[in-house]
């Protein structure tokens, strides 16, 4: 049992980071009142420009250097937030449903990355060569903990796990998190308290954007190894994972620790002898059976912010 955990671990934190990093890329946006369901729209840009990055840098820098995989990562970052304003001009200006923009963004970002993927390189798909796993020294060895977190790991979950205690410092210690949360609470009582609204919410989105387009590179360059135009449904086990964990970023963790250990069960079932006997088509719809039934749960004790998905328009004083 516990080779079996060992062995499962290192891979359900490696497909953990990506729906974490995209989860809170949504909080920030759901927080400031924006409902946000294009997150796979924009793990799927972000995808697309570290792939087109790297694999334009790769000649430029010497072989084996992760220089054009950390350049990707943040042009994805820059892309993806501004690839958000879309969304966010037809969600605060024009007051459209948030919802179909969200959903215009799914479908914008599939066609016209694999349009683009396949006029840029010729071919819908994109290979990379991403970060490879590493064993921490000193942490590795220290018992049960070593095993679990210190071994087989990416560069990457250590840079999340800084952006999470980020979060929780900006959202719940400082004055613009205390801004961010009222625009999503009470948008009208914010305004007379002399917020821009607009600004918070703006700015929400674009954090979105940059952080869903992080989880979509962060994707590729750790679990996927190239970009084909997609990104396996992420983004909406992403939103599932934020509606699962309350809107609270450390819910939010464990929340998506368990879609991401779901998830690695379905995908390394075939080959751990433990799971033999559990018929395949089981392990295969385990993760979304286990989605489904979080939300059934979990959502009449929603605690969503009451504003998210209402338009606001400005009074007139």
């Amino acid at each position: 049992m516990w080779e079996t955990l060992v062995q499962i671990f290192p891979y359900a934190i490696a497909l953990t980071i990506p729906l974490l990093i995209t989860a809170l890329g949504a909080l920030y946006c759901e927080r400031s009142g924006v409902v946000n369901i294009g997150l796979d729209g924009f793990m799927i840009i972000g995808s697309f420009a570290c792939a087109l990055t790297i694999v334009s840098l790769e000649t430029v820098f010497p072989a084996g250097s992760n220089a054009p995989v950390w350049i990707g990562l943040i042009v994805a970052a820059v892309v993806g937030g501004i690839f958000s304003l879309l969304h966010a001009f037809a969600s605060i200006n024009l007051c459209a449903n948030q919802v179909i923009s969200g959903t215009a963004i799914n479908m914008m970002a599939g066609s016209l990355t694999l349009f683009l993927a396949r006029n840029i390189t010729g071919s819908g798909t994109i290979r990379v060569k991403g970060f490879t796993k590493f064993d921490i020294p000193i942490l590795k060895d220290i018992p049960v903990i070593g095993d679990l977190f210190f071994k087989n790991s990416y560069i990457t979950t250590w840079v999340v796990i800084i952006i999470i205690a980020i979060t929780c410092f900006l959202l719940y210690k400082t004055s613009f998190g205390l801004r961010l949360r009222s625009c999503g609470e009470n948008p009208h009582a914010s305004d007379a308290a002399g917020i821009n609204v607009y600004k918070m919410r703006y700015i929400g989105v674009i954090i979105s954007g940059a952080l869903g387009s992080l989880g979509g590179a962060i994707y590729l360059v750790t679990f996927a190894g190239e970009f084909n135009g997609t990104v396996g449904g992420f983004g909406f086990l992403a939103l599932a994972a934020l509606i699962f964990g309350q809107w609270r970023p450390l819910a939010i963790v464990a929340a998506t620790l368990f879609f991401g250990t779901a998830w690695t069960i379905s995908n390394v079932s075939d080959v751990l002898p433990q799971f033999q006997a559990i018929p395949p088509v089981f392990l295969k719809i385990f993760p979304y059976v286990m989605t489904l039934l979080a939300l059934v749960v979990f959502s009449k004790s929603s605690q969503a912010p009451k504003a998210s998905g209402e338009p606001f328009k400005h009074s007139e004083r």
